[in-house]
This record gives structure tokens, sequence and C-alpha cells, in this order.
């Protein structure tokens, strides 16, 4: 194995396992960047879309200005590129951290773009839930905190949760560009060390780990949703 990879696969295993430049430190950073702004943005995420429904015309809690502004925050951050947002926010990802480049320098960014991506997916979830359900439990008496928890949340968690994995999968694809500007990463290593380098093995082997770690995160997806959606019937 060892001849093999040093025959077919040379650079790879040049730039070895750890330091700044190892796979192992590619790979850590890219989880990295992808579970904290999972939670901060999946955070931002839910509230705005949970407000999206509840505060439309026909919702539980119809409130015009507040649907309006929850509206048009996320259609502005969505119709920014996310390579322009990693510019434009660079003050305020100062402001945060203290810096504007690095591995968590790439938290504010990603945060930010993937949020307003995942609160029309919830919205989205969130409306496919029988508003029969919610008519009945607010005939029942039921508080809106329990019908946003209990009816919402609960009959939707498994489309939640399918919504969560596709998000999870742009959030991947978004790391790697962050990588590319140099917050570190798979994306950082593809074209650092391979593309400018004209390192083919690089390339390959950096673009296999993103693919493999998107697999992963389908897999547990869609098990996930499954399971849910068996629970749910």
């Amino acid at each position: 194995m060892t001849n093999f990879l040093n025959e077919y696969l040379p650079n790879v295993v040049n730039l070895g396992w750890s330091g700044d430049s190892g796979w192992g430190t590619a790979i850590v950073q890219t989880l990295y960047m992808t579970f904290w702004p999972a939670i901060f943005g999946g955070l931002l995420g839910v509230v705005f879309g949970i407000a999206l429904v509840v505060a439309k015309p026909d919702g539980i809690l119809p409130n015009k200005f507040w649907f309006g502004f929850c509206d048009k925050v996320v259609s502005l951050f969505r119709a920014v590129p996310f390579i322009i947002l990693l510019a434009v926010i660079a003050p305020f990802t100062q402001l945060i951290v203290g810096t504007q480049i690095g591995t968590t320098a790439a938290i504010v960014p990603l945060s930010l773009g993937v949020f307003p991506f995942y609160a029309r997916q919830v919205q989205v979830a969130l409306e496919s839930v029988d508003s029969g359900k919610v008519e009945a439990a607010q005939a029942l008496g039921a508080t809106n905190t329990d019908i946003i928890v209990d009816v919402y949340l609960r009959e939707a968690r498994a489309e939640l949760i399918r919504v969560s994995t596709v998000t999870l999968i742009s959030l991947v694809g978004l790391t790697a560009m962050a990588g590319a500007i140099g917050a570190g990463g798979l994306g950082n290593t593809a074209i650092a060390y391979g593309y400018n380098r004209f390192n083919n093995d690089i390339t390959i082997v950096a673009t296999l780990l993103v693919l493999l770690l998107v697999l992963i995160i389908q897999l547990v997806g869609d098990g996930l949703a499954k399971k849910f959606n068996h629970q749910a019937r």
C-alpha cells in the first residue's frame, strides 16, 4: 500500500497528516467550519422560519411588520453571493472574533450565509403541516407556544430533518469556498496545494474527502428522517 501511494499519490503523501497543511488538520478544520455555523446559522434559521409561519396574515400570531421584516432579511441575505458576503461583513467579523482571516473567522460569514437558506427550508417544512391539526389544537385551548412546539415542530420533524440534511450539505460546499480564500479546510487544500501547484492527486483526494463527508451526512439524514417519519405514522 505504501509503495502504491508513493507511486501514484506522491503529493498526497508528501503533504502528510499533521502540521498546518496536513490532511488531518484540513479535515478537522472542515468539520469545525461545518459544525459551528450549523449551530448558529441553524438557530437563526429556525427562529426566522418559525416567525415567517406564525406571523403571516393567516398565521397563529399574524403580524404584518414582523412578517415583512423577517421576509426582507431572509431575502436580502439569500440574494448576496457568499463570496461577496465574505468581504462585505469582514468588519463585522473582525468585531466579533477579532480577526478577518482563518478558520474561526469563517464561522461568522458561514453562519450568515447558511441561515437564510435554512430559514426558507424551515418555513416550507412547517407550512406542510396540516392546518386542521393547528385548528384542532387551538380549539382545545393550546397556547401558541404549545402549537409551535407540539404541532408545528413535532409534526414536521421528519421534513425538518430532510431540509436540515440539505442545508448541511450546502454548508459543506460553503466551507470549501471559504477554504479556497484562506479559511483552511479541504477547500484550501484542494486549491492552494492542489490546483495552484498542479498537484492533481491532491485536488482529487481533497474532493473525494468532501464527497465522503457529504455522503455520510446524506445517509445519516435519510436514516433519521425515515425513522421519525415512521414514528409519525
